[in-house]
Order: C-alpha cells, then structure tokens, then sequence
C-alpha cells in the first residue's frame, strides 16, 4: 500500500504546474479573493485561464488584497494535467486580450510541481502613495493627505519597527493567522515636491498591517504621537492603541520575492 506522501507524489507527477506574474489596478475590485456577489481579479483570471485552456482552472494567489488595493507585482499559481500543452509566451498573449484592462498578465512560466506562490515566497514589499495636493489623475492611486508631516520624524519611527517581530498591535482583530510575528527588513519614507511613498518590506505581512501601519506614522508626523509613544503602540500588542488605517487606493503590492531554483524549462 502506498503511504500519504507517495500518493502525493504520483499525484504531483500527474500534473503541471505553473506560475503567473500579473499587475492591475484593483479600484473595480473587492480584491483579490473570490466572494460571493461581489467582483474579484480572482474571477477573473480564473474565466479567462478557464476558457482558454477549455478545462476548469482555479487559481491560488501569493495572498490577498483588499478592495481597491493595486498590486504592481502579484503572482498566482495554477496546475494543468501532464498532458496539457501550450506555449507559455502565447497564454499570456492570449490572456492579456481576454482579461479587462486593469489586469495585465507580465510572464507565465513552469515552476516545479510543488512550488507555492504564496508559502515559497521569501519576502514581500509595498508602496504606500500619497498625494500632498489635489489631483485628479491620482485620485485611484494615491491618499490625498492635507496635512503638514514631520517626514523626518515618521522616517525615525519607521526605524523603531526593526526593533520587533510581533505586530499584533498593526494586524485586523479576529484573523486565523497562527503567529503576529513578521521580519521588517525595510521601511522608508521618501519625499518628493508633491507625493509621500512609505516602502515597507518583510518575510510576511498581517491583515491590514501595512494600512496601519502608515496610518500611526502619519499620527508622529502630525506630532499627535511621539517616538515613545509610537514605541509603546508596538509594545502594547493592542491594535486600538495603532492610528486609523488609510484608504485602501493608496497601497500596490509591489514586489514579491521566491527562492532561486522554483522555475523549469517547460517543453
């Protein structure tokens, strides 16, 4: 008899699996993540994968995104049988005129059958845009902030994050995530005559996190909280003691980073 692991394997054998790195504007979405009455660029790729491989295709993302949030840079994995053949350059010329306008296919290629989008992955990095002036060119991709900022205090704040893993006090209450532990390895303000960009990078991030996040630094840069204050919030563990979270049209998933070796040459 074979055992669990053996099934797997068989089972992995008898399919292909590939990986595809698209970008959209999420302003006509409720996301990644298929829901019931309501628009997904889940659903939509998966319509078009469907369709064009004329076979049922579900696809699994390297995470979620939440209503309005753009992603400059987001993978997506999907499994075809063995004897399923196509030219990966071609699908995703195919997709890209099936697909609407704010979904853009970059590169379909073959990974090894094991590889996961979103559990391979090593890190991730967003962008968080702001506006400081009204414009109306920006006004789906950018938080109109009209505020004054210390950029220079919020950039020192920023600092302090790489002094802690556990940010439960920045993650949505009631998650089914096991730990609140995240690795930061960036996170940066950088300024410019009329636009405000927070780069935050770490090995995973929490529901909501990097929203939250911004929404306490803009708190420091208005001087309604100062350094030992935003230090406190991180220590408290306590996410009603973290500022607002800002608008959703303000955050891109910018970059998602995996492990050398995942990709094969397909036949």
């Amino acid at each position: 008899m074979l055992t669990f692991g053996e099934n797997q394997k068989i089972l992995f054998e008898l399919k292909k699996r590939y990986f595809i790195r698209l970008s959209y504007k999420g302003t006509n979405y409720h996301g990644w993540q298929i829901q019931p009455n309501a628009s997904s660029v889940q659903e939509e790729l998966n319509k078009a994968l469907s369709t064009i491989l004329n076979q049922p295709i579900n696809v699994v993302g390297c995470g979620r995104t939440d209503t309005g949030v753009h992603a400059s840079d987001f993978m997506a994995h999907f499994e075809v049988d063995e004897n399923c053949r196509f030219d990966c350059g071609k699908l995703a010329f195919k997709l890209n005129r099936f697909l609407p306008h704010d979904i853009a296919i970059r590169e379909v290629f073959r990974v090894k059958a094991d590889a996961h989008t979103r559990f391979d992955a090593i890190s991730r990095t967003y962008h968080y845009k702001i506006t400081k002036h009204k414009n109306p060119f920006r006004m789906e991709s950018h938080w109109k902030n009209q505020h004054e900022l210390n950029v220079s205090k919020m950039n020192e704040a920023a600092k302090i994050l790489f002094e802690y893993i556990d940010f439960t006090s920045f993650s949505k209450l009631h998650t089914d995530v096991k730990t609140n532990n995240c690795r930061i390895s960036k996170a940066e303000w950088t300024e410019t005559d009329d636009e405000l960009v927070f780069t935050i990078k770490a090995d995973r991030f929490l529901r909501n996190m990097v929203r939250a996040i911004v929404g306490t630094l803009i708190e420091v840069g208005r001087g309604k909280m100062d350094l030992a204050g935003f230090r406190e919030v991180i220590e408290s563990k306590n996410r009603s003691n973290a500022g607002s979270s800002v608008p959703g049209h303000g955050l891109f998933l910018a970059k998602i980073e995996y492990p050398d070796g995942l990709r094969i040459e397909d036949e």
